[in-house]
């Protein structure tokens, strides 16, 4: 298995070595960009995107708000299962990095010692991607196109070969998918116990929201006390 890439005329280095060689051609400044954004910057997209749809299910407080957050909490939860069902894959395959077999790529980051296949980030981004869809699917576009952009930077990179990331993103997929049914059976009535809380459940719905249980106290308050004004101004 460690063998897996080693021949020149697969198309896989063939690709990696024309997704790589863009590095080549490409001013300084532009691979300081895509290592930043390949190393940090998506996977930082992609948390800002999960907590902003967190914000807007959260402001607008629907009747789905507990099964909406539940799902979003999944996300991160189903990548970081992703990222320890990939460990014994790693150990099972051996595939070191692309540059240990191949010469005259561009690394764009030094201090890979560990196996290429499959590639935790590109198993995270999907992943993240993926789950983020599940609970929104306008968020979740925005995720999924973060997720490609995470493995194309991780080729042009020089780390990874373009199967490290296509396993990644089945990897991430199937996990987000696959475990969701569990997931959610499992989070939605926490959720729901949270947004019951007093104190705790503006996490689910923003107060003032129409569905804001202390709204609805307080209007019910109201009514009481206003029908109890009309029947003492009867009495007199």
């Amino acid at each position: 298995m460690a063998g897996l890439a080693e021949s020149g005329s697969n198309p896989d280095v063939e690709l990696l070595y024309d997704i790589n060689g863009l590095a080549k051609d490409a001013p300084h400044w532009f691979d300081r960009v895509m290592e930043y954004v390949g190393e940090y910057g998506v996977l930082l997209g992609l948390v800002l995107a999960v907590l902003w749809c967190w914000w807007t299910v959260r402001r607008r407080g629907a009747e789905d708000a507990a099964s909406s957050v539940a799902a979003l909490v999944w996300a991160p939860l189903a990548a970081g299962i992703a990222v320890l069902v990939n460990v014994p894959i790693r150990g099972f395959v051996e595939r070191p990095r692309p540059f240990n077999d191949h010469q005259g790529l561009e690394v764009l980051v030094s201090g890979k010692t560990d196996y290429s296949f499959v590639s935790d980030h590109a198993t995270i981004a999907m992943a993240l991607g993926v789950a983020l869809f599940v609970a929104n699917r306008k968020f979740g576009l925005v995720g999924i196109g973060l997720a490609l952009l995470e493995g194309f930077c991780r080729v042009y990179m020089g780390v990874h070969y373009p199967t490290d990331v296509v396993g990644g993103f089945a990897l991430g997929t199937a996990v987000a998918l696959l475990l969701s049914p569990l997931a959610m059976a499992l989070l939605t009535p926490l959720m729901s116990a949270i947004e019951r809380s007093p104190r705790a459940g503006r996490l689910i719905r923003a107060r003032g929201t129409a569905g804001d249980d202390g709204g609805r106290a307080v209007l019910r308050g109201s009514r009481k006390d206003g029908s109890g004004a009309e029947e003492r101004d009867l009495a007199a």
